[in-house]
């Protein structure tokens, strides 16, 4: 364990000659069974987490044996096999805005997660683990792992270190170095690190010296089959000319406190009655937005219904004009893709956001760009995209075609499973998709 936390294990990118690596299998091993691969999630539920759900229907179609380790949706079982993924569910500790309430939401977390672990292992051995971030806590899992010849991936979705500077404002503090350490940890311990966008590999490189061949971008892309405009539903806009939305997680880091006083601006300041916003999603913040809402006296313009059914939020996303992404400038979003600047794109919408880093590389001219927090320079921008019909079409219909020619998920796809390819050597080929369910 030490040898592997300082570096100087064989990995991938340093290579040992002296000695074969346990990991790798032997040709006519690969070759008996399909290739077995377990995924831990702890921040969210799959299928609920799109990017993951996404990565496990990659897998199994090419062939390999796929378990996910989660937290629970509402009203999910224990266990259950969906679309030949085994599903291993607990449910979620209790979570808080303190930095207490986090440390014993991620140890019982760590714990359950390692319980059910087991329980995957006796049903059939696993070739490789992945780990989703936040947390950075699941490495020792994987270094004990290392050592049955199990290859770890990281799949890196957050910056940990900037993640807690943008809830609790400090980077000269002992809980920052501690999750900067647990940040080097994971990228130490990982075989391979699969990043969101190109500033999170910068990231794996520099903070976390891998070597860049051991580094790969798969970006969250949407499925441009199953995320595209349909039959615009009118009723939606509850009577008014224009239906504006945002989806996404409600976080204190996510400014859709932002988002509303922006509607504030349109409505109140500006004077606009046509608009109707819709803002779903649900999260930490969820319960004081709609106070904020409701000391705007926007009850009837604004509509917070928390998380919808997918059919609901595809509905909504057709009948709408405008999507916004109200992320503040920080470290962590700068660097950061939003998911729902490519699913707004996806289905043709245009974008207001703020002026970020990486939500240009998405976004390009899908979107149009305010003063980072500048509410009224956002809402500006929101109300002259609205009486600009013409425009709306020219950038809704450049996000879709970007999206289709650059960030689907079927463009991802091939470079995500290439890694594990990589990783398990050679196996059979596969006809069509497997039917295999999880690690039985």
């Amino acid at each position: 364990m030490v040898d592997v936390l300082s570096g100087r294990a064989p990995s991938l990118e340093r290579g040992n000659r002296r000695r074969p690596d346990p990991a790798v299998a032997p040709p006519d091993r690969a070759l008996r069974r399909p290739p077995a691969v377990l995924i831990i999630v702890q921040n969210l539920p799959v299928p609920f987490d799109r990017r993951v759900w996404l990565e496990c229907q990659a897998l199994v179609r090419a062939g390999y044996r796929v378990a996910v380790v989660c937290p629970k949706g509402p009203g999910d079982p224990d266990e259950q096999v969906l679309d030949g993924v085994t599903l291993y569910k607990y449910d979620a500790p209790p979570t808080g805005a303190s930095k207490l309430a986090f440390v014993r939401e991620y140890g019982r977390s760590f714990a359950t997660t390692v319980r059910l672990i087991r329980r995957a292992w006796k049903r059939g051995r696993f070739d490789v683990l992945q780990a989703c971030n936040p947390p950075d806590i699941f490495w020792p899992i994987a270094v004990v792992l290392r050592c049955a010849g199990v290859r770890f991936v990281f799949d890196h979705h957050d910056l940990c270190p900037e993640l807690y500077e943008s809830k609790f404002g400090s980077r000269r503090s002992p809980v920052h170095a501690a999750l900067r350490g647990l940040e080097w940890c994971t990228f130490r311990a990982a075989h391979h690190v699969v990043s969101t966008n190109d500033s999170y590999r910068s990231v794996a490189i520099r903070r976390g010296a891998k070597d860049p061949s051991s580094v790969t971008v798969v970006r969250t892309g949407p499925d441009p089959q199953r995320m595209r405009p349909g039959r615009p539903d009118p009723s939606l806009r509850r009577g008014r000319d224009h239906l504006v939305v945002y989806l996404g997680v409600m976080g204190p880091q996510d400014g859709v406190d932002l988002a509303v006083r922006a509607a504030d601006h349109v409505v109140h300041a500006l004077g606009r009655a046509d608009v109707s916003f819709t803002f779903v999603g649900s999260g930490e913040s969820y319960d004081a937005l709609v106070a904020l809402r409701d000391s705007l006296d926007l009850q009837a313009f604004v509509d917070l219904p928390g998380r919808l059914p997918d059919e609901d939020v595809g509905a909504l996303l057709s009948s709408a004009d405008v999507g916004l992404c109200p992320d503040p400038k920080n470290a962590l979003n700068d660097l950061s893709t939003m998911n729902k600047t490519m699913e707004y794109m996806a289905y043709g919408l245009p974008v207001v956001a703020f002026d970020l880093k990486e939500t240009r590389v998405s976004a390009a001219d899908a979107a149009v760009y305010a003063q980072p927090s500048e509410v009224g320079a956002f809402a500006d921008c929101l109300v002259q995209l609205l009486d600009d019909e013409p425009r709306r079409r020219r950038m809704g219909s450049a996000g879709r075609r970007r999206v289709l020619e650059r960030l689907a998920w079927p463009h991802q796809a091939r470079r995500y499973v290439g890694v594990f390819d990589s990783l398990v050597g050679p196996r059979a080929p596969v006809a069509g998709r497997a039917s295999t369910g999880g690690l039985r």
